[in-house]
């Protein structure tokens, strides 16, 4: 567990301090053990994490970017600008089955949307020991909606001071949670006043560097030597750094001449934003040290024993720890235990690590030792591959774990099991009578995790997109590429991060090329590269990117049919275990059938568009009294056609206007509504009432059986007189906007729906259409959003038809169809629409455009 996060793009002196504030004060307020700030990026539609405390980031980094159509609880509390609350694990699965398959463990959790004005600028999330009921967390939940309330404020203020666009594009800044007791050890404090470079230290602090008050601390080159004169550089830098604003995320580890660890944590007293020029700066020293009495007694112990901070930093190891783990004791303390002892970042044992951090259970697993691990290990671990068995019990504030030998463990408990029978994945034997009992909850939530994600994917691209999403985090990758079989050669439909360019040799390629991306499909089995060399040695010639890293090889076979192959790139060489190898052929898997099924919808849905493009109207009937518009819009959710039709047609001496919706998606919704659609001209054509065109229609709708139904609103327009009758079926209603702005939504009586009931009667509603006054009829698309009311965007539709502006022809006017583009903007520019809409207008001249 890396300790420390570095950014790459922020807004330095301002941000960062107002961030990790709101953060602490949250998770004190709201009883959290974590928490963090999401904030809006520079990628469109991308969130990002901005701020994590009590957590060690590169433990979550699978969570750093989350996109904000994602069913996540972050992302909906973001564009849908409400408050999440998630009591419990039972709750989190029920409503986001996908977060609770990847965090499948214990806790509850909260989200609050950052507003500033009307600006969502991102999400407060805190993550909290499991409660019995939503109700527990209320009161919680309302402390932190005020805290995000002035988060937004403090934010949109930024922006008006005249800073850029609040947005990170970085990577998270890792900060330590509120203390819920005083640290153990040694602890002294001390200030640094920059204008006048002197240092106040006090009594405790000289007590624990062992000098005489006044002596020897009062300047920071005095101070840093005196902490801890080999990193004394060190020191200087973070105390410079905080007085511009930046303070350093975690506490800097430093080691006294005697190469005991110490602790230097420095924060701004005063807000930075309201200071000019370099500000005060407070820090504290704190020796963690135990006491030698304890320390001695520890290192008496069988069991190694090493502490963890909730950042992963080791605070505390005995001597049987430091041996265990194969590093010397001075180099353990004071560093994040992923860099002092790598191979614990394995994904199974990173998963029991997150769990014992969420959940604040005690967990127990088994890892094995790496042969010959680091050059400075001690003689005995130079032959390595045995067995250890590790408990991690966690604290509010600290974790601490126990390392014994696996074959040391008189009576295992649950979970303490090696992880095979008879042999470790490296092939190192077991111990004697370990019973094969696989713990890890990792290789089994990825696959459900990906298949959940995967239910929602309907094209190519998001199965693509979600592949991304999930499996590389997951694995640690950061390259993908996937191609699609067509006609015996293979095609990209999908890359992420190769060079530009790298992957156009590849692209075509027939099945007889020699190529792993080939071989992997034609023979069904994946192929792994632990490093760029084992690839160029078993492909000689193969292009290689620069990079020096691993690649897998994953054959997409659904149903014993080929149907492409895909890449997974790493950065840096790597192995793959027995178990990473079995997880990454199942998610093949799995990917292989969504594709399968992508490919499937593709194809309809093109047939789907062209059929209804085929069925709308090229042109408008047209008469000299009266402009007609018509809008459409298709969905961008799931199969992206629908039965959403209008049409004008001529009607004896008048007009007939018409606007229908068919139920569903898809080509059988489509070529419903061509029948209907047909239906109604041929009635219209020969003139009849609007009630018989509505009872004709919904008895032909029946006869044909489709197993849908249809709304529909038809009005009989008379050009000279501007008398309209009306007769609707389950539409909503129309809306008149008068010559002179004022605004009526039309509630006339109306039918059931059409294709339900063969006795239903369509009642007739007279109405009258005034020169420059705008009729507008439209489909439930344009006025209905998820979890509103339609009724609300039924108003809203009024309102913005008010405001549009009058006909051209009037003074200061705007045409019709420049109506028509305003009271769909909106729409057209909202990128997951999940119906489709039509709107048609129209409108009375006072005298006739021979024109036209």
């Amino acid at each position: 567990m890396t300790g420390r996060a570095e950014h790459e793009t922020r807004i330095p002196g301002r941000l960062d301090p107002l961030l990790t504030g709101v953060t602490t004060e949250a998770i004190s307020a709201a009883g959290g053990f974590a928490g963090g700030v999401y904030l809006r990026s520079g990628t469109p539609g991308l969130l990002r994490l901005a701020v994590l405390s009590g957590l060690p980031g590169p433990l979550f980094r699978p969570w750093w970017r989350l996109h904000v159509d994602r069913r996540f609880p972050v992302a909906d509390a973001f564009r849908l600008g409400v408050q999440v609350v998630l009591p419990d694990a039972t709750e989190t699965m029920r409503r986001y089955p996908q977060f609770a398959a990847s965090l499948p463990f214990q806790f509850g959790s909260l989200y609050v949307p950052v507003v500033g004005r009307s600006t969502t600028y991102g999400v407060l999330t805190i993550l909290r020991p499991s409660a019995s009921d939503a109700t527990e967390v209320l009161p919680d939940r309302d402390r932190m909606a005020q805290l995000a309330e002035d988060l937004g404020q403090a934010l949109w203020k930024l922006e008006e001071d005249g800073e850029p666009d609040i947005a990170w594009d970085g990577e998270p800044l890792c900060v330590r949670p509120p203390a819920t007791r005083p640290p153990a050890g040694r602890i002294g404090r001390f200030t640094w006043d920059p204008a006048s470079d002197v240092v106040t230290a006090d009594s405790r602090l000289h007590a624990l560097l062992g000098v005489a008050p006044g002596r020897c601390t009062d300047t920071p080159q005095a101070l840093a030597d005196a902490v801890a004169a080999a990193d004394s550089h060190q020191i200087l830098t973070a105390l410079r750094e905080t007085a511009a604003g930046r303070p350093p995320p975690l506490p800097l580890p430093v080691h006294a001449s005697d190469g005991s660890l110490r602790l230097l944590e420095l924060w701004n007293p005063e807000d930075t934003a309201l200071t000019p020029g370099p500000c005060a700066v407070r820090g504290l020293v704190l020796d963690p040290d135990i006491g030698s009495a304890a320390d001695g007694a520890a290192d008496l112990l069988p069991e190694g024993v090493f502490c963890l901070d909730r950042l992963g930093l080791i605070v505390y190891a005995n001597e049987q720890a430091a041996r265990l783990l194969g590093r010397p004791r001075t180099r353990l303390l004071g560093r994040p235990l992923g860099e002092e002892v790598p191979w614990l970042e394995r994904s199974a044992y990173e998963d029991h690590l997150r769990e014992a951090l969420l959940s604040l259970e005690p967990v127990h697993f088994h890892v094995v030792r790496p042969l010959r691990y680091g050059e400075d290990a001690p003689p005995e671990f130079h032959g390595g591959g045995d067995w250890l068995a590790v408990s991690v019990y966690p604290g509010p504030d600290i974790l601490t774990c126990t390392v014994v030998p696996a074959n040391r463990v008189a009576d295992p408990a649950p979970g303490l099991a090696p992880p095979s029978e008879g042999s470790s994945a490296a092939g190192v034997p077991l111990p004697d009578g370990a019973a094969a009992k696989v713990t890890s909850m990792a290789p089994l939530y990825r696959p459900i995790v990906l298949a959940i994600a995967l239910t929602e994917a309907v094209t190519a691209r998001q199965v693509s997109a979600v592949v991304m999403q999930e499996l590389l985090p997951a694995f640690g990758g950061g390259r993908l590429a996937i191609y699609l079989l067509q006609d015996r050669h293979l095609y990209l439909a999908w890359e992420t991060g190769f060079p530009q360019g790298f992957l156009a040799p590849f692209e075509g390629v027939g099945l007889d090329a020699r190529l792993p991306g080939v071989e992997t499909l034609t023979s069904g089995r994946p192929l792994f590269f632990e490093s760029m060399q084992q690839l160029a040695t078993a492909y000689p010639g193969v292009p290689l990117d620069a990079t020096e890293g691993s690649r897998a090889f994953l054959p997409l076979i659904a149903s014993g049919r080929p149907v492409g192959s895909c890449i997974l790139g790493f950065d840096r060489p790597r192995s793959f275990s027995t178990e990473e190898r079995t997880v990454l052929t199942a998610l093949a898997g799995l990917i292989a059938h969504a594709m399968e099924k992508a490919q499937r919808y593709d194809t309809e849905a093109a047939l789907a568009r062209g059929l209804q493009q085929a069925l709308l109207p090229r042109r408008l009937s047209a008469h000299p009294r009266v402009e007609t518009v018509g809008r459409y819009l298709p969905g961008t959710q799931g199969m992206d056609v629908g039965g959403d039709w209008y049409d004008v047609v001529e009607s004896g001496d008048g007009l007939a206007l018409v606007i229908g919706d068919v139920q569903g998606h898809g080509v059988q919704a489509a070529a419903t509504m061509g029948q209907l659609r047909s239906a109604v001209r041929a009635f219209a054509l020969g003139d009849r009432p609007p009630d018989e065109v509505m009872s004709g229609t919904n008895h032909l709708l029946i006869d044909l059986d489709p197993g849908l139904f249809a709304s529909c609103c038809y009005i009989r327009l008379d050009p000279l007189t501007g008398q309209a009758r009306v007769a609707r079926a389950g539409h909503p209603p129309p809306i008149l906007r008068f010559p002179d702005g004022r605004t009526h939504v039309l509630e006339i009586p109306g039918g059931v729906v059409l294709g339900v009931d063969p006795d239903a009667r369509y009642p007739v509603t007279e109405l009258q259409l005034d020169p420059g006054a705008i009729l507008a009829l439209y489909t439930d698309g344009l006025v209905e959003t998820p979890g509103v009311d339609i009724d609300e965007g039924i108003t809203a539709l009024r309102v913005a038809l008010a405001r549009a502006g009058s006909p051209a022809g009037r003074p200061g006017g705007r045409s019709l169809a420049g109506v028509a583009d305003r009271l769909t903007a909106k729409a057209r520019h909202v990128a997951n629409r999940p119906d489709d809409i039509a709107l048609l207008l129209a409108t009375r001249r006072a005298k006739p455009d021979h024109n036209r």
